[in-house]
């Protein structure tokens, strides 16, 4: 219980600032940003209305919301889980053109049809993919092995009154999630983000050899910075999907069968690992983009110095308005100190 709440604070106040930085910083609306914006934004959905669910099952043995519940908690967890593949495969696209574009790396801020048509993509594709989760699952009512009582759980069990075409595509998919998810949520981000990572790498140790030999190198100061985020996000995210995914597999071919105590157990553990994920994944951003996370720190600076005492003595009244148009403009990030570097993290797609 005093873990979960650790992570729903962490979770919560850093995907918040991750959201907030982006959104109030004008020259940080780039494609790049904007994807990290976006998934920030799904992860801080499951861990506001996921994990008090899941929790309140857990201590009260009762489902909250009902069936309802049991339909919406299961397709924000498989949506969040495609946003956050979608996006290491566009941002490993994005380091890639990066790497061999001929374009100079600091670019202007782009325009908000191209962001939104990316985000698109990403989003509706990941919702769709998400759908038959609705259909799957249902509220069950068993008796506790310990006390006997009733207690309330989803399963993943087709309903009947489905009609006959959709009841065969659901119970097909259900037959083969297992290997679905493996190989869409798991396999496919972990193998496009090491290719594009070792593509990259070969391209930009070729650059260095033309640097070398004096040829100018193409590469921003930022690429490496870039480039360690986009492998920490997919290590991260491997590491807190590969434990269900394990689990699955060895309990689909395990020989004898596993109490259902035992298997929902291991379910809350997997489960578990999906909320830590959405909550190191802000901290992760928020320490390994410098841009990200100064501007975080200015924000904090700028409202410890608005709620902290006034200073002693009378000021001017041209003073006061002077400094406090400063410190407004620093909350909204509208101009930032140092342009060029905020506007070379943002690269477009």
């Amino acid at each position: 219980m005093f873990l979960s709440l650790i992570v729903f604070a962490v979770g919560i106040v850093g995907n918040l600032a991750v959201m907030c930085v982006v959104w109030h910083n004008y020259y940080m609306k780039s494609a790049w940003n904007c994807i990290l914006a976006s998934l920030a934004f799904w992860d801080f959905l499951v861990l506001f209305f996921c994990l008090p669910v899941v929790i309140f099952n857990e201590i009260t043995k009762k489902r909250l919301l009902g069936d309802l519940s049991c339909k919406t908690v299961p397709y924000l967890e498989m949506t969040s889980l495609g946003v956050t593949t979608f996006s290491l495969c566009a941002l490993g696209i994005d380091r890639f053109h990066a790497a061999t574009s001929t374009q100079p790396k600091t670019r202007p801020v782009e325009q908000c049809q191209s962001i939104l048509a990316k985000l698109a993509v990403i989003w509706v594709g990941s919702m769709i993919l998400a759908v038959p989760e609705l259909l799957l699952w249902q509220l069950s009512q068993d008796a506790s092995p310990v006390t006997g009582a009733l207690a309330d759980s989803c399963t993943m069990k087709p309903s009947a009154s489905l009609p006959e075409s959709v009841y065969s595509l659901v119970l097909t998919y259900h037959d083969a999630r297992m290997w679905w998810y493996f190989g869409c949520y798991f396999c496919l981000p972990m193998l496009f983000t090491l290719t594009c990572q070792l593509i990259t790498r070969r391209i930009s140790g070729t650059a260095r050899k033309q640097e070398s030999r004096g040829s100018p190198r193409k590469g921003g100061p930022c690429d490496g910075q870039l480039n360690c985020t986009v492998v920490a996000l997919a290590v991260v995210y491997g590491a807190c999907v590969l434990p269900e995914n394990v689990c699955s597999i060895v309990l689909a071919y395990l020989s004898s069968e596993v109490s259902r105590h035992t298997a929902a157990l291991l379910a809350l553990v997997n489960q578990f690992f999906l909320f830590v994920k959405s909550a190191v994944t802000p901290v992760l951003l928020l320490c390994l983009c410098r841009a990200l996370g100064q501007a975080f720190m200015d924000c904090c600076c700028c409202c410890c110095e608005d709620c902290g005492p006034p200073e002693r003595g009378a000021a001017r009244p041209g003073d006061g308005k002077l400094k406090t148009t400063e410190v407004s403009s620093s909350i909204f990030f509208d101009k930032p100190r140092d342009t060029a570097s905020v506007l070379a993290l943002g690269t477009p797609c």
